[in-house]
């Protein structure tokens, strides 16, 4: 026998390792869980209307005379937090839909269309933020703070 290999000793092995780069992840559409409805409660959007109606410079307080008046008398007898995350504001839902009625005390000494406007904006943008669709944002100033 000569010294060439045999054939079947110089063939490649049987088995292969073949290096395989990471697939790339596939381009996916957002899943759909089902069908239904979402609804937003009334006292969320007032909630969401009156934090940010709050946040304008020149907004002194919330409510009318008589929501200012029945807070003050919770604050004297230690219910600070009753019924104070929405007063001022009254909304209207319908699906995704609010039009939203904001009262103001405004500080002394302020431009009433420039703080209106604020609020207008402010309360506009709070909740278009959370997906709603704002109809219209309607403003009472009932009083001014002289301090």
């Amino acid at each position: 026998m000569d010294e060439q290999s045999t054939p079947a000793e110089s063939e490649a092995p049987a088995t292969a390792v073949i290096e395989v780069a990471p697939a790339a992840e596939p381009e996916r559409e957002p899943a759909v869980v089902g069908t239904g409805v979402t609804m937003v409660e009334r006292e969320v959007v007032e909630k969401i209307a009156a934090a940010a109606a709050r946040s304008v410079p020149g907004v002194s307080e919330l409510g009318g005379d008589v929501a200012r008046f029945l807070d003050s008398v919770l604050d004297r007898v230690g219910l600070t937090e009753v019924g104070d995350a929405t007063r001022g504001v009254h909304a209207t839902v319908n699906g995704i839909e609010t039009t939203v009625t904001v009262v103001l005390v405004i500080k002394a000494d302020e431009v009433v269309p420039d703080v209106t406007t604020a609020v207008r904006t402010s309360v506009t943008l709070a909740l278009e933020s959370y997906g709603l669709k704002v109809i219209a944002v309607n403003i009472k100033v009932d009083d001014i703070t002289m301090a």
